[in-house]
Formats: C-alpha cells, structure tokens, sequence
C-alpha cells in the first residue's frame, strides 16, 4: 500500500469531508428513516458497492472524498455515511479488503469442489491468519472506530464484518442441504467470533500466543464448531 492510499486520522479532522453537523455524519443520519434503509440483503449490496468504490480509487492511488466514492458507487453521501460514520472507517475497510479479497478467493477456490465444509472454513481461516503481519494493524483501527461510532445507529444493522461473513457463508455452502436456516446463520455467527481481527487479538493480546499457537487454535476452534453443528443437525435426523 503506498503512502497516498493510507487512510489518514487526519482527513476525518479536516472539514472537507465532514459534514455540517460536525460528528462526521450527515444531519439526520441517525434517524428512523436511517435505521430502515431496506432488508440486510440490500444493505450488503449497498454497502459492497461503497467499498468497491472505495478499493478501486485507492488502487489508482487517491485518497478518496466521500463525494468521489458516492459518485463511483451510485449512491448518495448519505447512503455513504448510513453505512461507514466516518470516512476513515470507510477507507480502512477499503484497503484491508483489498489487502485480503485476492488471497481469500484462491484459496476458497482451491476448495471449490470439496464437500468438506471443516477444510474449507480451514482454508479460509489460514490465509486470514497469513495475512495479519500486514493487516492485523489496520483491523485493529478498524475494531477502534466500529467500537467508538456514534451508538444512535440501528443497533441491528452490523457495523462492519460483512465481507467476513459473505467468506463464512461461502466455506459452509456444502451444509446449506444438511442445516436449517437457524443452524446455518448460528454456524455463521459462532464462526465470527473464532475467524477474524477479535479472535486474533483475544489470541496474541491475552493469551499471548505465537502464529504456530494462533493458528492451530483457531483451526482446532473452527472445526470444533463444525464438527458440533453437524452432530447437532444428526441428531435431529
């Protein structure tokens, strides 16, 4: 990443980028009519449009207004702040999506064909791990500005981990005929919590663990929970 694609604290100090309400969201945003933007479905796509935009004017080396990525995503400076209350948080999701998009699709392509959905979601959890030299530090100001937005949001609405969680859904495709809906989205969350920038802090933070520990406990974490769901879903045969 060169230095002019670095999302910078300074840029959300700056005013060209904040709106006039000087929280870093646009008047209103908080609102009901925020809250209720649409189903989750159309949110992800809303928001994986902003990020695109977001990615692909880093990648031509700007650092990118909000006005600019509205206008490459189609949407409103509103919709841009529903969805990232400040450009910094924006700009960092951005970049660790770039760092992790490529290296994340090799290697759930590599499973492409496998029914084992534990190997997949293995697969997915190692290059995630391969990756934390570089992108840890951005995840972790990223955890930083999610944990300090403004809490007037919907409170259902996630805050960030999207593109995580599209990754989860795609490792555990092979289970889609063998859990139900709620079994599914339950795999989904309870892997959230073992794959991702939360559990690699919790992991090198408190339990001050080396990558060879981080990574066999993550894998052993993450198909332990797998492997529990698929006795579950047996049982109930």
């Amino acid at each position: 990443m060169t230095p002019s694609s670095r999302p910078s604290s300074s840029t959300a100090a700056g005013g060209r980028d904040r709106p006039g309400s000087g929280d870093g969201r646009p008047a209103g945003a908080g609102g009901p009519a925020a809250s209720g933007e649409g189903r989750p479905a159309q949110r992800r796509r809303t928001r994986k449009a902003i990020v695109d935009a977001a990615s692909e004017l880093i990648a031509a080396g700007q650092t990118p207004s909000v006005d600019e990525i509205a206008r490459a995503a189609d949407v409103s400076r509103r919709t841009v702040y529903l969805h990232f209350p400040t450009l910094d948080q924006l700009l960092i999701d951005a970049t660790v999506g770039a760092m992790g998009s490529a290296g994340v699709e090799a290697a759930l392509s590599q499973e492409i064909d496998s029914e084992d959905a534990a190997a997949r979601v293995e697969a997915l959890a190692r290059e995630l791990l391969d990756l934390s030299p570089v992108a840890l530090p951005l995840g972790r100001q990223l955890i930083r500005l999610t944990v300090a937005a403004p809490q007037e949001q919907d409170a259902a609405k996630p805050k960030r981990g999207y593109r995580r969680i599209e990754w989860i859904e795609r490792a555990l495709e092979p289970l889609r005929e063998e859990l139900d809906d709620e079994q599914f989205e339950r795999l989904v969350s309870a892997l959230a919590m073992v794959i991702g920038w939360e559990a690699m802090v919790v992991l090198r933070d408190l339990r001050g663990l080396d990558a060879a520990e981080e990574a066999r406990t993550t894998v052993w974490a993450a198909r332990a929970l797998v492997d529990a769901m698929l006795r579950e879903a047996n049982r109930g045969e």
